[in-house]
């Protein structure tokens, strides 16, 4: 029996959607980061009970946050983003915690900006506060030790991990701690256009940049070396992931996981040697109108395949995939965005 609804909230699901294909399914998944960071704090004597945890959040994290200061009886402070939405805002304000939330800003780079910049104005006034640095502290990747090895001890044979990349902790973690015991782990990043983290901020999504799994600003958290593909999903593909996940398999998801589900129903189309594990981040309750209420302009899934490039200059809408072969991020020529590998 948990000892909290943060403990039942954090552990995911394990569904097999198709033969070699499985989707790992978290309510909402940061839960899981969060708890474990917390808990390392207190543990090693970082923060005591009661002090005020900080951090910047688009969404996911501070309700992550929120419910692991709830479990540990600490103070919560996030500076959310203008997109926190009121069912959030609610639950934040019930749970105890402090949100300060962005005003609406002309971009979302503007905006995480914002959020970086009053943190380190709070800090200066609260000496005593604690930033929980959810983007740069690698403490985010041990809740995912547990996962990693109950994936382990479920799916069998050759796989490939595929989700958004965000932070960085979630994937990141589990291919580490993945190929502790099998090296040939393969691991696929989902990624906005727009986003710094890869490189395509000269790629503009007219539609939207997806939340959560890309970036204006880099993340410490993100390890390049540990990505063999790196899948471009533009909103339109992302749109046509998630309506297909729920008609074809009934999991309701957010577009993030929509994006994830279309690159590995390509990734287990195209080497069916190999299982395909994809993350669930969340559910689909706050894309009910900015997604699914368009199911009907969703293009069906399988008429959709990535754009295969070799660099960066011919990433393209409304996907694009590369071979990045675990390399650095300077591999890539300073200026040209073109690539530097092999």
């Amino acid at each position: 029996m948990d000892d909290h609804i943060a403990e039942a909230i954090g552990r995911p699901d394990l569904v097999r959607l198709d033969d070699g294909l499985v989707c790992l399914r978290f309510e909402t998944m940061k839960v899981v980061s969060a708890l474990a960071a917390v808990e390392h704090l207190l543990g090693t004597g970082r923060v005591r009970p009661g002090d005020t945890l900080l951090d910047s959040s688009s969404g996911i994290y501070a309700y992550a946050l929120a419910l692991a200061c709830h479990r540990y009886g600490m103070r919560c402070h996030i500076v959310g983003s203008t997109t926190v939405d009121h069912t959030l805002r609610t639950q934040l304000a019930v749970l105890g915690a402090h949100l300060e939330q962005m005003e609406p800003s002309a971009s979302l780079k503007l905006d995480q900006s914002r959020r970086v910049a009053r943190v380190r104005e709070i800090l200066r006034d609260n000496p005593g506060y604690h930033w929980m640095r959810q983007y740069h502290d690698d403490i985010h990747y041990l809740g995912y030790r547990a996962i990693a090895e109950r994936v382990a001890g479920e799916v069998d044979g050759p796989l490939t991990v595929v989700g958004g990349v965000g932070s960085g902790a979630s994937t990141g973690a589990l291919a580490t701690y993945l190929r502790e015991r099998s090296p040939d782990v393969a691991l696929a990043g989902v990624q906005p256009f727009g986003s710094v983290t890869f490189r395509s901020e000269a790629v503009s999504d007219p539609d939207i940049i997806i939340a959560g799994i890309g970036s204006s600003i880099p993340f410490g958290n993100v390890d390049h070396t540990l990505y063999d593909t790196i899948h471009w999903v533009g909103f339109t593909a992302a749109l046509a992931g998630s309506v297909d996940l729920l008609r074809r398999h009934a999991v309701f998801a957010g577009l993030s996981t929509g994006a994830a589900y279309l690159a590995a129903r390509w990734e287990r189309r195209h080497d069916d040697a190999r299982t395909v594990l994809f993350i669930a981040a969340d559910t689909g309750h706050r894309y009910v109108d900015s997604v699914f209420a368009r199911h009907r302009d969703a293009p069906p899934a399988d008429s959709l395949s990535p754009r295969q490039v070799s660099t960066l200059d011919d990433l393209a809408l409304p996907w694009s995939r590369m071979r990045w072969a675990r390399s650095p991020v300077d591999r890539i020529v300073s200026g040209t965005t073109g690539w530097a590998g092999t």
